[in-house]
């Protein structure tokens, strides 16, 4: 089977490719054209995270939308339908957990795949793909992707603290879980994505970070205005 990690899947709205992976979960980052569509579809056994990182997009779902525009994010649990309408050209960074691109049913799709599976058409990565790597102790791995800042950490007690309220934050591995009558709850997992406001008053109630966990956090990057 084919770990797509040397690869570059071709999309009849641009193209997208493997970003990172462990055991648990992956990341892909999407390059969407401006005005193109990906199909309606839904994952009925992963649940999958959204983070646009450059652009402006529509998440499109049966009976609503939500724009999204750099950096922003959108969780979707399975079998939720749902449908990435660029309204520039996007870069969007996707979770999947578990890994499986196999596991995809389509509604509706502009580009006649309405009955097909994960695309089969790949091209070798170029030297300007991206590799996101678990970072050793105390180091923090910096990437630019589009209009977005990402820095891949080990957790630690503080770890929110050295954040903005409003930049975002993934868990890559690991997370929070929280004992409860000597039942320990998983309670943030892989692929989970939220504020930092929100998941630090989560991480305040919880019992603490699983040993070795990655947080990833994004935020926009701030450009001088001469």
């Amino acid at each position: 089977m084919n770990n797509h990690q040397s690869s570059i899947v071709l999309k009849p709205w641009g193209y997208e490719y493997l970003l990172y992976k462990n055991d648990v979960m992956s990341l892909w980052l999407l390059n969407i054209k401006k005005g193109q569509k990906t199909s309606m579809h839904c994952h009925p056994s992963k649940t999958t995270g959204l983070v646009v990182v450059g652009g402006t997009a529509e998440i499109n779902f049966i009976s609503d939308t939500k724009k999204i525009k750099a950096p922003g994010k959108q969780m979707i649990r399975r079998g939720l339908f749902h449908q990435t309408h660029a309204l520039t050209d996007v870069l969007m960074i996707e979770a999947e957990t578990p890994v499986d691109k196999n596991d995809l049913v389509r509604l509706h799709d502009q580009y006649g795949r309405k009955n097909s599976g994960y695309e089969k058409t790949e091209l070798p990565k170029t030297e300007d793909c991206l590799w996101i790597e678990n970072p050793q102790q105390g180091v923090s791995n910096r990437y630019e992707i589009g209009d977005s800042i990402v820095n891949v950490l080990n957790a630690s007690d503080n770890i929110l603290d050295q954040f903005n309220d409003n930049d975002m934050v993934m868990i890559l591995q690991g997370g929070l879980t929280k004992t409860v009558d000597s039942r320990t709850h998983e309670v943030v997992i892989p692929g989970d994505v939220g504020l930092v406001k929100v998941v630090k008053q989560v991480a305040n109630e919880m019992d603490g970070w699983r040993q070795n966990t990655v947080l990833m956090f994004i935020n926009e990057i701030k450009y001088n205005q001469c």
